[in-house]
């Protein structure tokens, strides 16, 4: 997500949240109904699903309802740490090249 969902979160006080990896399985069996959708030509995964939740987590606030990205903030220190671990793995597979 980036500008236009920042943007999107600042002006309506919203929160965009995601599941740690592996956790949308989990997710899944706690929908309890579907409410409503919206935007439906845009198509199933883009839609805006309303649905009815029971103890829906755990989440990441990815991006705050001050439009602050916390990804985006987190990508220089990411791509600092990359680089080291990147080496460390090579040493370990260097074998496949």
């Amino acid at each position: 997500m980036g500008p236009n969902t920042e943007a999107g979160c600042r002006e309506f006080g919203a929160l965009h949240c995601v599941f740690p990896a592996g956790n949308a399985v989990i997710a899944a069996t706690e929908v309890q109904e579907v409410e409503d959708v919206h935007w439906r030509e845009l198509g199933m995964p883009e839609s805006l699903w309303v649905l009815r939740v029971k103890q829906f987590g755990p989440l990441i606030v990815s991006i705050d309802s001050k439009g602050n990205n916390l990804f985006e903030q987190k990508k220089k220190v990411y791509n600092e740490r990359k680089e080291e671990v990147l080496e460390e793995l090579y040493q370990k597979v260097r074998f496949i090249k």
